[in-house]
C-alpha cells in the first residue's frame, strides 16, 4: 500500500500548467456529467474551448466547476491528481483572448467549432500523490512545451 501524500499548491500549480488534457465536473438538470477537454492555465485560471450548445457550454456559465488533471504509473502502483475549483466565466474581451492564445491556445482534439472560451478562476486547487519519495512532474508521459 502507497502513502497518500498532500501535495503544495505550488506543485499542484505546477502540475496544472503542466498538463495538456484535464476534466471538467459540472453540475447539470440532468444530474453530474464529467467532460474531458484540452486546457490552458492562464494566470490562476483553467481556460477550456467548447460549444456554446455542448454540455459544458449550456451549463457552465456562472457555474461552481471542478476541473482535474492526473497521472497514474500503474505499475509502481502510484500516481497524482490535483484538483482546481472555482465559479466559472466566460472570456469575451479581445485581450483576454490574445493573452490565452499568447500563453497557450487550447487545441481540442474533436472536430467541430470550438469558439466559447470559458475560465475557471480557481479559488481552491488541491492535489495529492501516492507514494513518497517521487516527483510526478518527472514522470508525465505528455505535458506542455512552450
Amino acid at each position: 500500500m502507497q502513502e497518500s501524500v498532500e501535495l503544495s499548491e505550488s506543485e499542484c500549480e505546477a502540475l496544472l500548467r503542466a498538463g495538456v488534457v484535464g476534466r471538467v465536473a459540472i453540475s447539470t438538470p440532468d444530474g453530474p456529467h464529467i467532460v474531458p477537454v484540452n486546457y490552458a492555465v492562464v494566470d490562476s485560471r483553467v481556460i477550456v474551448r467548447t460549444t456554446p450548445y455542448s454540455v459544458l457550454g449550456s451549463n457552465a456559465r456562472g457555474a461552481v466547476l471542478a476541473f482535474e488533471v492526473d497521472g497514474f504509473d500503474h505499475e509502481r502502483q502510484r500516481g497524482w491528481s490535483v484538483v482546481a475549483r472555482g465559479r466559472s466565466e466566460v472570456v469575451h474581451d479581445a485581450e483576454e483572448l490574445e493573452q490565452v492564445r499568447k500563453v497557450w491556445e487550447p487545441r481540442p482534439w474533436a472536430a467541430g467549432t470550438r469558439s466559447l472560451y470559458v475560465a475557471i478562476p480557481w479559488t481552491q486547487v488541491s492535489g495529492r500523490r501516492l507514494g513518497g519519495t517521487w516527483d510526478p512532474m518527472s514522470t508525465l508521459p505528455s505535458r506542455r512545451v512552450l
